[in-house]
């Protein structure tokens, strides 16, 4: 291209753009669509809301199958997660008398759920075993509501372990078609027995704890040395084989007791909070509570436990898992337990509307808290043989009582 070409089109290019600039106004945007004085530069991205990364748990519990208790989870489980479309959580029911042990072996493994629901039965023993996580920092400024019994039970040495929530004693069912006036003292109990009606006890050492305060035992002195044979234990053994002289039935299968209660074999029972709901299907307006009675040295005073979510050491997602206990046993979650279930809250902003709920809270309210300590734990194996063998004959009350006491002294290093 020459000179002269390059010139005319230069020309023709200005003209061009001289004409455009003395062309018609671009049309207005409407004013439903321009956007606001206010808002972004055209070129910055709009705010987005973060993303919540999809969170995994799986839980434990030891809830009857088919029972109120575990209907009640599933319920808080499925609400949950339809309010938090990015959790899921995985459900595993575990018989109650395996919950423990497959927990503690599971998670010493490296494994185990992320969170398990259970009784402070074994709290102690797991802290000192290294499978339950301190929370302390991750529920900080989130228990207000709760008891300072709930979160008693679930502290040790200063440190809290659980989302506590229910609070749990064995109190006296009895129906109340047959019974007009449950006995409030052992003389009243037996006399009932030896009238015709019908008793139902766990020979257990948990079942049987609330009579040897009763009957003035203790335990325990401060430093752990067993005291059971100054007083109490042999009495109360020797009560539990007259009951059973009398026609009470004293058996270690609880649900076989529980079938017996709803289908009217039996006229009482001695268990706790978590049958409420199916109890009070069963029997309606027949069925009534009342505290374990007193013994001859003064009020029974039946173990108290406290119920709570435990956090894995190995969850990689603890403060989720933490998150949803706080939801499950919270104020509405508590409510549903106590409405559905018949498990009494440890939390002072919820009112029980189920006077035989407001029982269990009484019950447990007056109870003996569980203790913690390593002695303690070697309570159970030693009392439970001390049971069996003065029910069955195999050893006079006193003896067996001896005989449990000196087994725990000697594992306890006493």
């Amino acid at each position: 291209m020459n000179k002269r070409m390059l010139a005319s089109l230069s020309v023709l290019l200005v003209a061009a753009f001289a004409l455009a600039a003395c062309g018609p106004a671009a049309t207005p945007t409407p004013a439903a669509t321009q956007a606001p004085a206010t808002s972004a530069p055209a070129t910055q991205a709009p705010t987005v809301a973060p993303t919540v990364a999809p969170v995994e748990l799986t839980l434990w519990h030891g809830y009857h199958a088919g029972g109120s208790e575990e209907a009640t989870i599933n319920k808080i489980v499925s609400d949950y997660m339809a309010a938090n479309p990015n959790v899921k959580i995985t459900v595993l029911e575990v018989p109650f008398d395996q919950l423990f042990n497959k927990y503690e072996t599971d998670t010493a493994a490296g494994g185990g759920p992320d969170l398990y629901t259970a009784p402070n039965d074994n709290l102690g023993s797991e802290v000192r075993e290294g499978v339950i996580a301190p929370i302390d920092n991750l529920v900080k400024g989130k228990l207000d509501g709760y008891t300072q019994a709930g979160i008693n039970g679930v502290t040790i040495d200063g440190k809290i372990y659980a989302v506590p929530g229910i609070a749990k004693a064995v109190g006296l069912y009895y129906n109340t078609s047959t019974i007009q006036n449950p006995p409030k003292t052992t003389d009243d109990l037996m006399a009932l027995v030896k009238s015709g009606k019908k008793l139902g006890l766990n020979n257990s050492a948990y079942f049987m704890w609330g009579f040897w305060a009763g009957f003035g035992g203790t335990l325990m002195d401060s430093t752990g040395k067993c005291t059971a044979t100054q007083g109490g234990f042999a009495d109360a053994l020797q009560y539990f084989k007259d009951l059973q002289a009398a026609g009470a039935n004293l058996d270690t299968d609880e649900g076989k007791l529980e079938t017996a209660f709803t289908q009217g074999q039996l006229d009482m029972i001695v268990t706790g909070p978590w049958v409420l709901g199916d109890f009070e299907k069963a029997l309606g307006s027949k069925l009534g509570v009342v505290p374990l009675p007193a013994g001859p040295k003064g009020p029974s005073a039946p173990m108290m436990g406290i119920d709570g979510w435990y956090i894995n050491p190995n969850s990689k997602n603890q403060q989720a898992a933490v998150d949803f206990g706080l939801y499950a046993f919270g104020k509405d979650g508590l409510t549903l337990y106590e409405n559905n279930a018949g498990d009494p809250a440890a939390r002072s902003d919820v009112t029980p509307t189920d006077p035989l709920v407001k029982a269990f809270a009484d019950i447990a309210a007056s109870g003996s808290p569980r203790l913690q300590t390593k002695e303690f734990g070697n309570y159970w194996g030693p009392f439970g043989d001390m049971i069996t063998a003065a029910l069955s004959g195999k050893a006079t009350p006193a003896d067996a009582v001896a005989t449990a006491c000196a087994a725990m002294d000697k594992a306890n290093g006493k």
